[in-house]
């Protein structure tokens, strides 16, 4: 799942694909690097983002999610594609943005709140018969990471999505479409995260393919940062820029496909995307390309 923000304030890449142009070009490049889904998202969710309108949030995705719908894909017959279709997923936690991106051209509806956020997100999921990621979060943005607490970090995520896939299914969601994402840097602390990915299999049990997105957080900087020989005057090493964190990124996600994990929401899909290809052959486990795991 290759990440495309179209927001001035991603901690990442804020205000690097506002133009559209730029944007749709940037999923093509995306895309020719290997990813199956391209999560494209009008409003920050960094710790401390403030929310944007509706209005807002479709006059910047709209434009992208049409001219990736209309990219050329080397004609209709599957057989004579140069590439598979990728999905067209629509990151946003307000029914009418998700509304109008489905008809755009997306497939798939990645909402951070798990359905929570706008009552109506359900209905909307539910009627066209979308994909959809359901994701763990302690708050909001504004405050997820203010001192997060947990007796068992897993436990209470498992729970969590366990009782929002309930729901979601009792609301006709068919299961089949449903992913989990335990959201990771979302509520949570470095230790938090990391248990997290040690103890994925546990998630993994709940039987939906699961997504996991350590893209360049800040728990993989300060790793890195720590690990490094070079710290500031008063020994304590600030975290690594987002764009130096490949290195953690992929370590984490290899260990996530290790885990049970089969969807990797990523900025560098080519470096990842390598090094879960080698990781999976060498698991024996190695992915048939062109056929993701969410459909």
């Amino acid at each position: 799942m290759g990440i495309l923000n179209v927001t001035p304030d991603s901690f990442s890449d804020g205000g690097r694909f506002l133009d559209t142009d730029v944007a749709v070009a940037h999923a093509r490049a995306l895309i020719d690097e290997g990813a199956e889904i391209i999560d494209v998202g009008g409003e920050s969710t960094r710790p401390g983002a403030e929310p944007v309108s509706g209005e807002q949030e479709l006059r910047r995705v709209l434009p992208v999610l049409e001219g990736i719908a209309a990219l050329d894909w080397g004609g209709d017959d599957a057989r004579t594609r140069a590439a598979p279709v990728p999905v067209i997923s629509i990151d946003t936690s307000k029914a009418a943005v998700a509304r109008a991106a489905l008809a755009a051209g997306a497939a798939l509806v990645n909402d951070v709140s798990a359905l929570r956020a706008d009552p109506d997100m359900v209905e909307v999921v539910a009627a066209s018969g979308a994909q959809c990621c359901l994701m763990h979060m302690l708050g909001e943005p504004r405050t997820m990471q203010a001192d997060p607490r947990y007796e068992d970090v897993v436990d209470e995520v498992k729970a969590f999505l366990e009782e929002r896939l309930e729901f979601a299914v009792r609301e006709g969601v068919a299961e089949e479409r449903i992913l989990l994402d335990p959201g990771i840097g979302f509520g949570k602390t470095g230790e938090h995260n990391l248990t997290l990915l040690r103890r994925l299999d546990e998630l993994c049990a709940l039987g939906r393919p699961l997504v996991v997105g350590t893209s360049r957080k800040s728990f993989l900087g300060r790793i890195l940062a720590a690990s490094s020989p070079k710290g500031d005057a008063a020994g304590e090493p600030q975290p690594v820029a987002p764009v130096q964190r490949l290195a953690g990124t992929i370590a984490s996600n290899v260990l996530a496909l290790e885990r049970g994990a089969s969807v990797f929401r990523v900025h560098d899909v080519a470096a990842v995307g390598g090094a879960l290809a080698v990781a999976a052959a060498t698991l024996g486990e190695w992915p048939a390309r062109g056929k993701t795991q969410t459909s």
